[in-house]
């Protein structure tokens, strides 16, 4: 598929996604949260997905006006259809994959652009990145699932305080607080970045999904729905090749060879 807001390529096992609208600071319209959607879509067998922005941001937010129609003023209806339609079902995508995603921000996250940061497995900031919930600027609400997503990282007090104040929080602050895998310095970000997802990328791919389900069945249910997942996972992931390599690896004294099956 051809894309206009996002450019997708293909290294082996790895798939990347870049953001691709470095005019506007990679501002999100409802086309490039249907692109990403999409993408993630059209993965085939590919074991991983790294997403950056192109430019001098990551994303700087959802961008209604490129619709047209004066739709992200509050007070109308566009921005609740847009959200239904284009920007919560990307999201969706992006935390149902079954494959680990790395986020590498090299610039401003905001809004709809702090969620996808966050959404991923692994995020990276740059020491210039940092992340931004605004919307309480505008009289609006932070969405996306921002809401979700912050609490769940950093604990009610810190998200309340992103959200409410609408306070910028660096790169640095954000590794600190935990919002982030590692910050690192600006030019080191793509590289540090590639090298984690295609480590990634040749990993047990099938138990990897199996960790991000279990991880979020244990944001959502109780200790006995979690062992029970456990269970099932173990038993999902034992009966791969990459198990049995895995463990003949063990038994040998070498590093295994995982092929993602």
């Amino acid at each position: 598929m051809s894309y206009e807001t996002i450019r997708v390529d293909r290294d082996g096992p790895l798939v990347t996604i870049t953001l691709n609208r470095p005019e506007r600071l990679n501002a999100m319209p409802p086309q490039m949260a249907d692109e990403i959607g999409q993408a993630f879509y059209d993965l085939g067998d590919a074991r991983a997905v790294l997403i950056t922005g192109e430019g001098k941001g990551f994303c700087s937010g959802a961008d209604l006006s490129a619709r047209g129609d004066g739709s992200a003023l509050g007070g109308k209806g566009g921005s609740h259809e847009a959200l239904i339609n284009h920007y919560n079902p990307a999201i969706s995508q992006l935390i149902r994959a079954s494959v680990p995603v790395i986020c590498a921000v090299n610039g401003p996250a905001a809004g709809v652009g702090c969620s996808l940061a966050l959404a991923a497995d692994f995020t990276i900031a740059a020491k210039s990145a940092y992340f931004l919930q605004a919307f309480v600027n505008i009289g609006l609400v932070p969405d996306g699932g921002s809401t979700w997503l912050l609490t769940r990282a950093v604990g009610r007090a810190r998200a309340t305080r992103m959200m409410m104040l609408g306070e910028k929080i660096s790169g640095a602050q954000a590794e600190e607080w935990g919002l982030v895998y590692k910050c690192v310095e600006d030019a080191d970000l793509m590289t540090e970045a590639r090298a984690l997802a295609e480590k990634l990328a040749n990993g047990p791919t099938i138990a990897y999904a199996t960790m991000k389900r279990n991880i979020a069945t244990a944001l959502d249910q109780n200790l006995q729905m979690v062992l029970l997942a456990e269970a099932e996972g173990q038993r999902i992931a034992g009966a791969t090749k990459d198990a049995m390599e895995g463990g003949m690896a063990f038994l040998q004294k070498r590093k295994a060879e995982f092929k993602g099956a």
